[in-house]
């Protein structure tokens, strides 16, 4: 019996060495084996790993995944159009190298998420500064969201520490100048609107004045065509007069004056003072009624 309790002891012993010895490093984290007060390993990989027994070694553990910081409060920045806008953020970030972040924070993620806040602070501060509300919200948003972003991961990394990404949540004006805003905002709005009117405007009226250019070009040319088409048929019907009246002089005359009789007496109200013995009354003399004595036609 007394042989059994020194060799239960001793294994008892024995099982709290090894027990103390013996730890197992999970996947998602880093295992930093120290020695009286000292960095001595880094283990990454999973699995289990052997040390000596405090206080000769202890074990700390760091997450290795990925984390977030989600600040509560809203921070205020002036834009370049000095306007003041309340900007919501929150930063993805990681552990990459222990030992610095224990020796530059003590491995405090709390110590570390303040020291990343204010860098994002700054950052943001920076970055808005060279913009307006317009570009931050959308049209330089990822081109601002980088930038940001590297100036931030450059500060992490001073601490063992690598930020993943940077994103806006909310930018809001700030209540003291969004009715400011609004109209300065309705004011560009009308001036675009009034401006695009005077460009519609002015592209009708061009628009409208080449229509009526062409419209004269194209009456110019048909009236230019009709007059060639009119003079062609004078010419020709005047080929065949000349060839008829110079058959027949007399009848020749003869036509010319009834001509100039129904141009004359064109309407009935007309009223012409003459001498019955003129030649215009040539072919009226001894007519009868309803018909007009013309010349014999020579053979």
């Amino acid at each position: 019996m007394q042989r059994i309790v020194p060799f239960v002891l001793a294994v008892l012993i024995a099982l709290g060495v090894l027990s103390a010895s013996l730890f197992v490093v999970d996947q998602r984290q880093f295992a930093v084996v120290f020695a009286l007060g000292e960095i001595r390993q880094v283990i990454d990989k999973p699995g289990l790993h052997f040390k000596l027994p405090p206080p000769f070694q202890n074990v700390q553990y760091f997450d290795k995944r990925i984390l977030t910081i989600d600040n509560p409060d809203i921070d205020r920045f002036i834009t370049s159009e000095k306007l003041n806008v309340q900007v919501d953020t929150f930063v993805k970030w990681r552990i990459i190298e222990p030992k610095a972040f224990i020796r530059s924070v003590s491995g405090s993620e709390v110590i570390a998420a303040d020291r990343i806040s204010r860098s994002l602070r700054d950052a943001l501060n920076n970055e808005i500064a060279k913009r307006t509300v317009a570009e931050v919200i959308s049209g330089q948003r990822e081109q601002f969201m980088e930038g940001v972003r590297a100036k931030v991961n450059e500060d992490a990394k001073q601490i063992g520490a690598a930020v993943v990404d940077v994103r806006l949540k909310r930018v809001d004006f700030a209540p003291e100048v969004q009715e400011r805003v609004f109209d300065r905002m309705q004011s560009e709005r009308k001036r675009v609107a009034n401006e695009r009117r005077a460009t519609g405007a002015a592209e009708s009226e061009k628009i409208r004045a080449d229509a009526d250019r062409q419209r004269e070009i194209v009456l110019a040319e048909a009236y230019r065509d009709a007059q060639k088409v009119k003079g062609e048929g004078d010419a020709k019907a005047s080929q065949l007069y000349a060839g008829a009246f110079g058959q027949d002089p007399q009848f020749a005359q003869f036509y010319r004056s009834l001509e100039a009789y129904r141009a004359t007496f064109r309407n009935r109200g007309d009223v012409m003072v003459v001498d019955p013995s003129a030649d215009f009354f040539k072919y009226l003399k001894g007519a009868t009624p309803g018909a007009a004595s013309a010349p014999a036609r020579s053979k």
